[in-house]
């Protein structure tokens, strides 16, 4: 018997290492593709999602092109498309960051949009975006071409990923009334520092684990390992020595820099992964009792990728700069599950009402007229 194609599929913009994608398949939405400029996501996403990686950039992506990326069996069209956020970032307040290359990307998603119309989109960024005339501007032109559109920010340990990071993610449909979903974890709830990474085996400042080449710690000057071994689980450098603070800390501005240069706490989630999370000097990212700063594989941990994902080739090295910024900009895949299975259920309940409505129609011409609408009353089957 042939394997029954996929009824919903996804085609994953600016994918990265597949953190979205991940999430989404592990809600049971095929991944049809990924498209991204940068070479190095090639590797961790064709390996892991089992898709095709497209090295492209999107402003040169044509509508075509895109189409073509869905199996033409393909009953449902998901289209992912998370654009960098770094003019977006908190991180950049007060910079004014209009001119640069990131601020059309959305535009081009809109593009594509428009020129394709899948029947699902969605987008995840920072929730700063959400105040940005670009973004308005986005929702004000979907809602035009006929999507319904549900936009929220989501805090994500209510989700199940065991760090304080919010993302606002966007939903929109053609086929009716979508909602973002809630997380559903109380605060009680909330997936640790201590259940992510505990079970990790110790590693030492500037090691490498035998059996796991993500599992590195990046070496530590001797101040800063002196600094660490002072530090306390949610302290600040105000428990070390006068000695071994930093110029900055002794000015008055300093007062207000007390998450850098510290240490995790083991019963709550982390703060922000950051593309940075491997230094131990740019945020709360010292072990919570190593004396030393996470490893990358602790970061994917925190990010809610599987132990086991793949991020770098076997014969390339593991280099903390690159594989940090992938992995700090990942979409964590435990947020991307839940945004995949309320597509899901979505597809499921507007399939439900085509199927009602339709059998309410054709209720009223007789069997013989219902039996022949129903097999082209354009609902649509789902796999069980």
């Amino acid at each position: 018997m042939a394997v029954r194609p996929p009824k919903i599929s996804a085609v994953d913009l600016f994918c990265g290492v597949g953190g979205l994608s991940y999430g989404l398949r592990e809600s049971g939405i095929h991944i049809a593709a990924g498209v991204d400029l940068d070479p190095a996501c090639a590797y961790p996403f064709s390996t892991n999602l089992r898709a095709p990686f497209h090295q492209r950039d999107i402003c040169d992506l044509e509508a075509g092109e895109l189409a073509a990326m869905w199996p033409d069996d393909t009953r449902i069209r998901v289209l992912a498309g998370c654009a960098p956020c770094q003019p977006f970032s908190s991180y950049r307040r007060g910079v004014d960051t209009s001119q640069e290359r990131q601020w059309p990307l959305v535009d081009e998603v809109r593009r594509l949009i428009e020129a394709t119309m899948p029947e699902i989109v969605t987008m995840e960024n920072v929730p700063r975006i959400g105040s940005a005339s670009i973004f308005k501007g986005f929702v004000t032109q979907l809602r035009a071409l006929g999507y319904h559109v549900d936009f929220k920010s989501c805090h994500c340990p209510a989700y199940g990923v065991p760090q304080h990071r919010r993302r606002l993610v966007l939903l929109a449909s053609l086929l009716g009334e979508i909602t973002v979903p809630k997380g559903t974890l109380s605060s009680s709830e909330y997936v640790t520092v201590r259940q992510a990474i505990y079970d990790l085996p110790p590693v030492a400042h500037g090691q490498t684990h035998p059996h796991d080449r993500l599992h590195k710690s990046r070496a530590l000057s001797e101040k800063n390992f002196e600094r660490i071994q002072k530090s306390k689980p949610g302290g600040t450098w105000e428990d070390w020595p006068e000695d071994l603070r930093a110029p900055c800390h002794r000015k008055e501005s300093g007062s207000t820099f007390r998450n850098v240069y510290a240490r995790m706490v083991w019963d709550e989630p982390s703060p922000t992964i950051t593309t940075m999370s491997y230094n131990f000097g740019t945020g709360r990212f010292g072990h919570p009792d190593q004396d030393r700063a996470l490893t990358l594989r602790e970061a994917a941990n925190l990010q809610s990728f599987p132990p086991d994902y793949e991020f770098v080739a076997p014969s390339d090295p593991v280099q903390f700069s690159s594989l940090g910024r992938l992995i700090g900009n990942a979409v964590p895949p435990q947020l991307a599950r839940a945004v995949g299975t309320a597509i899901v259920d979505h597809v499921k309940i507007t399939n439900r009402s085509t199927k009602a409505n339709s059998s309410r129609r054709t209720g009223r011409k007789g069997t013989k007229s219902a039996s022949r609408s129903s097999a082209t009353d354009g609902s649509i089957p789902l796999s069980t």
